[in-house]
């Protein structure tokens, strides 16, 4: 019994956690995209490197192929700083440029995508709600579950 206490607990708990966290992860890369698109500071980059990554395709699960882009620029102090961002174009390649945005405060957080703020706010905005449900569902699973072994023990 007390296993099965653990269990109600234990694993609705950690769901929890990771979705606050990626919760606050997302929003904060939402807040520095944001922030570097009205920054007013752009740089020309050269695109370094393209590569992908991929996750899943164990068993009957789809996977899920990344695209990566390694830019360079230099800032208008003349700083050199390099980047790794996910989700960019397809049809950029190595050796092509493009136009980066950065805040003075941390040019190592840029961003090669061009300013669409509805885009950025509506992603963010069902990414959100997506977890506002999941975290709602753990919350009555432990809710439900902490009810039925009270139910049980007396």
């Amino acid at each position: 019994m007390e296993f099965f206490v653990l269990f109600l607990l234990l694993v609705p708990t950690l769901i929890l956690a990771l979705v606050v966290f990626s919760m606050v992860k997302m929003i904060g890369r939402t807040r520095e995209v944001r922030r570097a698109w009205t920054s007013g500071l752009t740089a020309q980059a050269r695109c370094l490197r393209t590569y992908t990554t991929t996750s899943g395709g164990g068993g009957n699960t789809s996977v899920t192929t990344r695209l990566h882009h390694v830019y360079e620029f230099m800032t208008w102090d003349g700083r050199v700083f390099r980047f790794d961002e996910v989700n960019g174009p397809s049809t950029r390649v190595e050796g092509d440029l493009a136009i980066v945005y950065y805040t003075a405060e941390h040019p190592e957080r840029a961003t090669a995508h061009a300013p669409s703020h509805g885009r950025l706010s509506v992603g963010t905005g069902l990414t959100m709600g997506c977890f506002g449900v999941i975290i709602a569902f753990c919350v009555a699973f432990i809710a439900i579950g902490l009810l039925v072994v009270a139910a049980l023990a007396s």
